[in-house]
């Protein structure tokens, strides 16, 4: 019975302080922060949608484009493929090469078209009228945009977005109250103070996953916006949810091991950037630190569960490759419990703090 009158009282304070890191002042960087990416994507797809609008009422057959052979003149081309989406003329120019020992200078006039096929764009250069390349690529590459949406997920919201979202909202959960001078009043309330870190924490817990999870979501959804019909029926078909799904309870227990981290430095500790600054350096090094060090890492459990990995340069230094990625993740099942493990020891830790907490705002 005692178990269940804390579970309310957990609950009722959660839904005191929700009200508040919703609409508080402080929050609202957070809002900001979660829906920049979706600002990108949709204005991405506007343009996919666009062109695809304007460039298909004036389209040419595939298997005319393709019967374009290097060699034919810009004449032959057109009255092949009729007129061109783009046709652009470069000033002439001079190029010198050498031929049987003597410099020989002639004259060059480069000239660019660009059709479309209703899925391809086609670019044909030319020099003096003469064909010299073809080169079809898709107006739209779904896979190119997975890999960017991996790379604005991991990059951006696992490493900024949800660090300095959850380092707003849970930080404040405690400190930002001192700061208020309003923390006395929840210290009166009939309830041991465990129960009211319990009700906080679940406060920044659902406001945090449902601002992040809303904004990982809605970012996934505009990167699909775009896509190929057939393409994007086939990849919800086989892969879709499961990714959808990964995607999200990557953002969750991001925000449930950094919220727990910055609950208790609020407690701790007056001065929020020391800790901040120092967990930032500890994740972001997490890549070349030795196995051992890396599991006491949220990012690298997390970063684990993403169903697709980043883009990295092969030709980056080795340094930054490291950086961007474990080398060898956990299990999806690992992951989900170490984070499930670092976040009860740092909330345990926090409830010894909160038990010891006391409220001198002369000194805040």
């Amino acid at each position: 019975m005692t178990n269940a009158i804390r579970m309310r009282q957990v609950w009722t304070i959660a839904r005191l302080q929700l009200t508040r890191v919703f609409f508080s002042k402080r929050s609202f960087w957070v809002y900001l922060l979660a829906l920049f990416p979706s600002v990108i994507f949709l204005g991405h797809g506007v343009e996919v949608k666009w062109k695809r609008e304007r460039w298909g009422a004036q389209k040419t057959e595939s298997g005319i484009l393709q019967s374009i052979r290097r060699g034919d003149t810009d004449g032959e081309v057109l009255q092949k493929a009729g007129m061109p989406i783009t046709d652009f003329r470069s000033g002439a120019f001079r190029r010198r090469r050498e031929i049987g020992g003597e410099n020989e200078e002639r004259e060059i006039e480069r000239r660019y078209m660009m059709f479309f096929d209703g899925t391809n764009r086609w670019d044909l250069r030319f020099e003096n009228g003469i064909l010299q390349s073809k080169r079809s690529r898709p107006l739209n590459d779904f896979d190119e945009d997975r890999q960017i949406f991996a790379g604005v997920f991991q990059y951006f919201y696992l490493r900024l977005a949800i660090f300095f979202g959850c380092l707003g909202i849970f930080m404040n959960l405690f400190r930002g109250e001192m700061m208020d001078k309003t923390l006395h009043f929840w210290f009166l309330i009939p309830a041991r103070r465990e129960v009211l870190l319990a009700g906080k924490y679940l406060a920044g817990l659902i406001a945090s996953v449902l601002i992040f999870g809303t904004g990982a979501a809605l970012s996934f959804a505009l990167m699909l916006w775009p896509q190929d019909p057939a393409q994007l029926s086939a990849f919800w078909q086989v892969e879709g949810a499961v990714h959808l799904f990964w995607y999200a309870a990557a953002a969750g227990l991001a925000c449930a091991g950094y919220g727990s981290v910055f609950l208790a430095s609020g407690l701790l500790l007056r001065n929020p950037i020391l800790p901040a600054v120092v967990i930032l350096l500890w994740e972001s090094i997490n890549g070349i630190l030795p196995t051992l060090l890396q599991k006491l890492s949220v990012l690298y459990y997390v970063q684990a569960l993403c169903p697709t990995p980043p883009p990295v340069n092969a030709n980056a230094p080795l340094l930054v490759r490291l950086l961007s990625a474990p080398a060898e993740p956990p299990a999806a099942v690992v992951s989900v419990l170490g984070v499930m493990a670092v976040t009860a020891v740092v909330l345990w830790i926090s409830s010894k703090a909160v038990r010891r907490l006391e409220i001198n705002y002369g000194v805040e």
